[in-house]
């Protein structure tokens, strides 16, 4: 840090306070605010908000739509009187700063109540003014009723609006997490939903065959779907409901409309004052969340970060990378060394009673960026001891490098134990962890909570298996061009209840009798329900002077390619 934020400007008189300004609270905002304060006493701090609260639980605003959270009150995380007796913080709610002078290190603030504006000098300056819902620049977009999801009041809104028109139906435009959890939280209400959505899965940050899962719970849970069709406009019908119109011609009526297509950060202001802006459109920052003015720093959705995977510069407007921003923000203004390290895309969902967890990068992601060494297994596991009640099932992917085996993102799906086994994997990442750090992980062990071998001790257990030639594993894209031999291993009422085309069934326990019968100038691929014994058959057959393969996953993974129509 340089010695020029480090000490008051020599323009301003020394009986003059060191001023930190930051603009924008909620995550990011506050917490700077907070912990430059237990760092130094002496520092006058002070937060401009636009809005009417300066720290509020955004995560929840769904859930306050939904009336999971009753209260409005609980959403409020600070309250200017918290940070003015608590930290001696000073908060201007309902205060939109309009501008900034970097070469007089001031900002222009207006008071949105009065519209009287006034200038405002600093030492140091923080944005953390976040990231705006992408409203489309099609016809009926700003129609009452259309609404996105971003605020306190715009939840209210939502909440009067289905109270005042008795709103039986909701049409919400884009499938991802904020897109699926106003699903939950309309249906909740008792409204019935429909999801457009111009991909052609939900959960676009997913790799498609492990969102298959999803996809068929909220079929199940009465939502209807319409993939692979984006939005071209929004009507207003003759008895006042809206229609949503989709580009491929479909309409759907509906009493409110919300519009989670994404967010885009906020920058206005700093390309205004002339900051850099990166290539994927958030502030250019380095790793103590400066921006390309020393005295300038920006935190939150705002900013661009590396992908600590992939290395990629992105943005990523999550809660927890901005909290942690923040703190840095504030300990380099308080002149300290630390660094933010990066992201790793850690996030989780709930919908309709299952989660939805993912780290790391998916392998969509990695193809992107160019990375072509990597392998992957597909498991599906009981969350816990299968011999104890109740144990479902987790669907999980993890990806790895080759050949060292560096952990590079996993994604899982289930009705229970999910999050838990991200986040151990999640942590391994962030130490640079391998899949053999994955399958000697001592975790937590009874058999409600998990197994002898966690689900996340087998995944690494799979790519060990990998990695040392134990189970080479098949490609699923090419099983339509492979001239190998398809062997089913399941039993023969299993296998006639659905298999791989052309496959042929070999029991796993007729294999010993039987091995001699396939032919030795063809690889065999084996295939079973999850996996487990076609990895059986793969060991015997090796050994035995077979060139044999894996297909990871087993016909479950087959189903999920199958479901998004790309049949392997």
């Amino acid at each position: 840090m340089s010695d020029e934020v480090n000490n008051p400007d020599p323009t301003h008189s020394p009986r003059l306070a060191r001023r930190v300004l930051i603009v924008g609270g909620v995550a990011g905002g506050a917490s700077c605010a907070a912990r430059l304060r237990r760092l130094d006493e002496s520092v006058e701090i002070a937060i401009f908000d636009r809005g009417p609260y300066v720290a509020f639980a955004n995560c929840g605003l769904p859930y306050y739509v939904g009336d999971v959270i009753a209260d409005e009150r609980t959403l409020l995380v600070a309250s200017p009187e918290m940070f003015r007796e608590r930290f001696n913080i000073g908060v201007h709610t309902n205060t939109d700063v309009i501008g900034i002078d970097r070469a007089a290190r001031t900002i222009v603030v207006r008071d949105l109540r009065t519209r009287n504006s006034r200038t405002e000098r600093y030492d140091a300056l923080v944005l953390s003014p976040g990231a705006a819902p992408i409203r489309p620049q099609l016809p009926g977009v700003g129609l009452p009723g259309v609404f996105a999801v971003r605020t306190i009041p715009d939840s209210r809104r939502i909440r009067s609006w289905i109270a005042d028109r008795r709103a039986s139906t909701a049409v919400v435009v884009g499938g991802g997490f904020i897109g699926l959890e106003m699903v939950e939280n309309l249906i909740h209400r008792g409204l019935a939903v429909t999801v457009l959505e111009k991909l052609p899965q939900v959960m676009p940050p997913l790799d498609p065959e492990v969102a298959v899962p999803l996809t068929e719970h909220l079929i199940a849970k009465g939502v209807q779907l319409h993939l692979g069709d984006g939005l071209a406009r929004i009507d207003e019908g003759a008895d006042g409901r809206l229609i949503v119109a989709a580009e491929s011609g479909a309409r759907f009526p509906a009493d409110l409309v919300i519009l989670a297509i994404g967010v885009r950060p906020e920058t206005t202001l700093a390309k205004a004052a002339g900051l850099q802006i990166g290539s994927r459109g958030g502030i250019v920052v380095d790793a103590q969340m400066r921006t390309s003015d020393p005295r300038i720093w920006a935190v939150g959705d705002v900013v661009e970060v590396p992908d600590v995977v992939t290395g990629q510069d992105t943005v990523l407007p999550l809660a927890g990378p901005a909290n942690r921003q923040g703190r840095v923000a504030a300990e380099a203004i308080a002149g300290r060394t630390t660094q933010f390290r990066g992201i790793q895309a850690t996030a989780v969902v709930g919908v309709l009673g299952l989660t939805v967890a993912s780290t790391g990068a998916s392998e969509k992601g990695l193809r992107r960026a160019g990375v072509t060494s990597f392998e992957k297994v597909y498991l599906h596991p009981g969350h816990h001891a299968g011999y104890y009640p109740g144990a479902r099932p987790i669907h999980l992917k993890l990806l790895f490098s080759v050949p060292e085996g560096r952990i590079l993102g996993a994604q899982a799906i289930g009705l229970e134990g999910v999050e838990k086994r991200i986040d151990v994997i999640a942590t391994a990442i962030q130490f640079r962890g391998t899949v053999h750090d994955l399958a000697e992980a001592e975790l937590c062990y009874a058999p409600q909570f998990g197994a002898a071998k966690d689900p996340v001790n087998l995944a690494g257990m799979l790519a060990e298996n990998v990695l040392n030639g134990d189970m080479p594993v098949a490609d699923w894209w090419a099983l339509d061009r492979t001239d190998a031999l398809v062997v089913d291993v399941r039993e023969p009422d299993e296998f006639a209840g659905g298999h791989i085309a052309n496959a042929i069934n070999l029991p796993l326990s007729q294999m010993r009798d039987r091995y001699a019968e396939l032919p030795r100038n063809r690889e065999i691929w084996t295939c079973c329900g999850v996996g487990q014994r076609a990895y059986f058959a793969t060991r015997f057959l090796m050994q035995h002077g077979y060139r044999s393969r894996n297909l990871s996953g087993g016909y479950g993974t087959y189903q999920a390619f199958s479901a998004i129509g790309r049949n392997p």
